[in-house]
């Protein structure tokens, strides 16, 4: 019986690895729609740029949510696709009633601190097996990741 994917990764790795990318799908599936409902209900001085910021965001997620699914099925998985998985795996939660730039910009600080430690978590996972793909995806968006934290700070401080 074959060990390896159709990649040449161990099987055993990338099922453990795709459980861990459909963590991170899952939360960022919900930082996403907390983003769509910032967009559309900021309110105050601050709504045209935060209106604007939001939606960029949520483009940008829209655009890693593809490729984290993508790469699960690269790896011989399947991604989770139904809201009641996302909110079972998540830990974000959802951002009810939200609409001031303060309560906004750090409930999506918040958010993508909880994405960022878990990227990380995969990203050494995926060195040690491997997984040049993986590593590969997620490198580049810890640096999206840092340098959207700093500016959400300079926004807070």
């Amino acid at each position: 019986m074959n060990k390896l994917t159709n990649i040449g990764l161990q099987k055993e790795d990338s099922k453990q690895m795709a459980d861990k990318l459909n963590e991170l799908l899952a939360n960022y599936h919900l930082y996403y729609q907390n983003l769509r409902g910032f967009h559309w209900n900021i309110k105050g001085v601050n709504f045209f740029q935060l209106h604007a910021k939001f939606e960029e965001l949520y483009n940008s997620a829209l655009t890693q949510i593809d490729a984290i699914a993508e790469r699960i099925l690269t790896i011989g998985q399947q991604p989770l696709h139904t809201f009641s998985e996302y909110i079972r795996v998540a830990t974000i939660k959802e951002a009810a009633g939200l609409s001031t730039d303060k309560e906004t910009v750090q409930a999506t600080h918040q958010n993508l601190t909880v994405i960022l430690n878990l990227e990380r978590e995969i990203l050494s996972l995926a060195a040690e097996t491997g997984d040049e793909g993986t590593v590969a995806l997620l490198s580049e968006d810890i640096n999206e990741i840092e340098k959207t934290l700093w500016m959400l700070n300079a926004f807070l401080s």
